[in-house]
């Protein structure tokens, strides 16, 4: 089929596998370009917000999606993770042939095998840090005796819900400390610590060709001045749209993969995240996901985001043009009572806007009681973002509008765009 014949249509209907604020902020722009808009919720937690835009359907309630696809006839499925690749329907569901924006088979490995990642940059001479495997604590141990240096531990099999989340180590000491508390039950993957100077770009696949989109930032720590640990999702992001890749981060760390794209028929979203050391970018990981902080500021920024997910699902040639006065966005995350220790409980906090609200607020782990009035559910309450011809100007509003939000405990980071930017810097 030609990309001519997808267009905006209010038959077009589309299905997100996921959550919260992310889900919320990518239906929303589709429901406003004329998508009918559906989510299949794989989390209990963060429910509120996708009913807000249209009908939702429990994961605990409908194990297994597929007969839900056939009954709403969905043309696009979008899911926010990549754990839908190893459900135990899904040749089911890509017997059914729905479009959907993420890769399939092989390609899914760029983001799920780590280990598979470091080769494949090695093998098309993509600088990547040194990396290992290890099968439990014991060898662990004996690799860093023999590779002294920092690492970061990550697992080496991609997933929410992976035994082991990032745990950033400086130091050698540190890397040791950490090898002794971890679950081993999928390995460990060390990956060589390369510093802070870090980056992301996004670009869509279709057709055999790439396009770049954005470069971006996450402000992955949990405090001012990048202190605390590393949270579960980013506290705070910049996007800047980037279609001509200013900074060469797909030109050195993308581009070069495209035999293997090709070869592998690979479609849909690619994040490169990188360092930048001795004046080169070097991999520290590829996602296959349009974004947690990034997906809804893209689909914003697009001219017609609706019709480019359909070729790029589909595979098809596709053109992407951007709104010219929409040139960086901001995100802030409004994290709640003894956000990111998942350990500490709280009430169901009250939880006021101040002011009227004039950037988008997703919310999150948010719920509605019985007068209509919300409260915490969870401790990510909101992400706010706002959109503008400037960074200046993105950040001002986004930090106006989560000022007027409050519950009680809840904290924001208060220096997004203060570091880390622009990209490469410290």
């Amino acid at each position: 089929m030609a990309s001519t014949e997808i267009t905006k249509s209010s038959s077009k209907r589309v299905m997100v596998f996921g959550a919260g604020a992310p889900a919320q902020g990518v239906l929303h722009h589709l429901k406003q370009n004329g998508a009918r808009v559906h989510t299949y919720l794989t989390s209990e937690a963060g429910n509120y917000s996708p009913s807000l835009e249209g009908e939702t359907f429990f994961s605990k309630t409908h194990p297994n999606p597929c007969k839900l696809l056939k009954q709403k006839e969905i043309d696009l499925v979008i899911p926010m993770s990549i754990d839908w690749a190893t459900a135990d329907w899904v040749d089911e569901f890509l017997s059914l042939n729905i479009p959907i924006l993420s890769p399939r088979g092989k390609a899914m490995q760029l983001e799920r095998d780590r280990f598979f990642a470091a080769g494949l940059c090695e093998k098309f001479d993509i600088p990547v840090p040194k990396s290992i495997v290890a099968t439990n604590r014991l060898e662990a141990e004996k690799i860093l005796d023999r590779n002294p240096m920092a690492y970061v531990i990550k697992n080496p099999l991609c997933s929410p819900g992976s035994p082991i989340h990032t745990i950033v180590c400086e130091t050698v000491e540190e890397t040791r400390s950490w090898l002794k508390r971890i679950n081993y039950e999928e390995g460990v993957f060390l990956q060589e610590y390369m510093g802070r100077r870090e980056a992301g770009h996004i670009v869509f696949v279709s057709d055999g060709e790439i396009h770049s989109l954005v470069t971006n930032q996450e402000y992955k720590r949990a405090f001012d001045g990048n202190m605390g640990i590393v949270a579960g999702a980013p506290l705070g992001g910049l996007v800047e749209k980037d279609p001509e890749d200013k900074y060469n981060l797909a030109k050195e760390l993308l581009h070069p993969l495209l035999p293997w794209f090709r070869e592998v028929g690979f479609n849909g979203p690619v994040q490169v995240t990188a360092i930048r050391r001795d004046n080169q970018w070097c991999v520290v990981e590829y996602n296959v996901r349009i974004g947690v902080t990034c997906g809804p500021i893209i689909l914003e920024m697009l001219q017609d985001p609706l019709r480019v997910l359909l070729e790029v699902a589909s595979n098809q040639k596709t053109e992407i043009a951007f709104k010219d006065a929409l040139n960086f966005g901001c995100s802030l995350t409004l994290a709640g009572y003894g956000y990111p220790y998942g350990q500490i409980d709280s009430p169901n906090f009250p939880l006021r806007v101040l002011e009227k609200l004039n950037c988008h607020v997703w919310w999150n782990e948010v719920a509605e009681n019985s007068k209509g009035e919300l409260h915490t559910a969870g401790q990510r309450v909101a992400d706010v973002v706002a959109i503008g011809p400037t960074l200046e100007e993105a950040i001002k509003k986004a930090y106006d509008n989560i000022r007027r939000i409050h519950c009680l405990g809840s904290y924001y980071r208060t220096d997004i765009g203060q570091s880390l930017w622009p990209p490469g810097s410290d």
